[in-house]
């Protein structure tokens, strides 16, 4: 089977069998969606709409089911789709950079380890932006554009048995500044912080890696001081702050 460029939707579809698996490669991504998942609040109406942009196979939706929203996702990998489907996700493919949704027709937006797939980050941030309401809440998680980060996703990382090769380009990884600033040109003050598995959880990970042990039955993914590796993302449009992130 030839390789594929870095970040090519189509390794997606080579991986389609690892989504839900427990033990599989994408176990840090579910457990990035649990802590996703706690800054979004309960729905304020019934016909609330969450949108999960980049949404995979919809690891999120076992964790903003109880919430009340209309979950719907978009994605350009079919293969991913329509697991999410199964999952209760209304599945829509589409371009993050050209969102096939109306104006301001959405709630919530989550986009969850999204961004350092985009090859036109502006353009994603202006269309993230255009479908959320006034008041409409982002939030999102990524990986910053910074030596450590590269070294620790990509250059490690990637080394670890079981994890995939190549589904990141560290090019296109996010500077939050930068980040905040596009957010701020389209009405959303964006809050960041950073985040990082708790040490007993990544022990459990590293020694489990490819060896096909029981996974964790919760992620594990907590706050930390420090953004340089990777970060979460929340901030309300037309200038209204969220109410803070707190610790959870």
């Amino acid at each position: 089977m030839r390789n594929l460029p870095r970040n090519d939707p189509r390794q997606y579809d080579r991986l389609a069998g690892e989504w839900w698996r427990p033990d599989g490669a994408f176990e840090l991504l579910h457990w990035l969606a649990e802590a996703r998942a706690r800054l979004v609040p309960p729905a304020r109406r019934p016909d609330s709409v969450l949108l999960d942009i980049g949404c995979g196979a919809g690891l999120l939706a076992p964790h903003i089911r109880a919430k009340g929203y209309r979950h719907v996702g978009v994605d350009l990998v079919r293969s991913a789709l329509d697991q999410a489907a199964e999952h209760g996700v209304t599945a829509i493919v589409g371009d993050a950079a050209a969102l096939p949704v109306a104006d301001g027709a959405v709630d919530v937006v989550a986009a969850g380890e999204l961004l350092e797939h985009v090859p036109d980050l502006t353009a994603t941030v202006a269309e993230v932006c255009r479908v959320l309401r006034p008041g409409g809440l982002l939030v999102l998680d990524t990986l910053n554009a910074t030596l450590l980060s590269r070294v620790l996703a990509v250059g490690l990382g990637e080394r670890m048995p079981g994890v995939p090769r190549g589904i990141h380009d560290p090019a296109l990884f996010v500077d939050p500044r930068r980040l905040a600033a596009e957010c701020v040109r389209h009405g959303v003050r964006l809050e960041v912080r950073g985040v990082r598995p708790t040490v007993p959880a990544l022990l459990r990970w590293l020694l489990r890696a490819g060896r096909g042990a029981p996974a964790a039955r919760r992620a594990q993914i907590v706050p930390t001081w420090s953004t340089a590796v990777l970060y979460q993302g929340r901030g309300a449009k037309d200038g209204k702050r969220p109410a803070s992130m707190g610790t959870g």
